[in-house]
């Protein structure tokens, strides 16, 4: 089947089966490999991409789904000489260990901002419960969200 969508900007048409998941989409045939697979089974988050501006673990999206949409990842949202404020408090709070699930925790954190009044620790650390870090006791991580937030109002 024939799939259209905008990918970090970049419209794209691609061929791929029906079966396909949106995570081996990205991974696969545009080779965005930023996006990680860590589970299969949308319970760690690792896969988390924005779908039309809101955060979706892409291991339990079809492709066919994303027909028509926008997607972006870990590879749209900043450069290494332009960082997202989300990606510069983490590296200022140093709230990655291993970094298997940074993009996935980075791509929540930033939709939980969005989506979000007011955050406070408790708010951050139940807005990022579907993201698992087997690693880091979050303390970090929840830090980083809320050095980030009042840059992205």
């Amino acid at each position: 089947m024939k799939v259209t969508l905008t990918v970090n900007g970049t419209r794209h048409q691609l061929e791929v089966a029906e079966n396909t998941l949106l995570v081996d989409l990205l991974r696969e045939h545009l080779r965005l490999t930023g996006t990680h697979v860590g589970c299969d089974t949308s319970q760690c988050g690792a896969c988390t991409v924005h779908l039309d501006g809101r955060s979706v673990k892409s291991c339990a999206v079809l492709a066919a789904q994303v027909d028509g949409a926008e997607v972006t990842t870990i590879e749209g949202i900043g450069n290494p000489d332009d960082l997202h404020p989300m990606q510069a408090a983490f590296r200022e709070c140093h709230a990655l260990q291993c970094g298997f699930c940074t993009p996935g925790m980075i791509m929540s954190a930033i939709d939980l901002v969005q989506s979000s009044a007011d955050l406070d620790r408790r708010a951050v650390r139940e807005g990022l419960e579907g993201n698992l870090c087997r690693c880091t006791g979050y303390h970090n991580i929840v830090e980083a969200v809320l050095r980030a937030a009042p840059q992205m109002k």
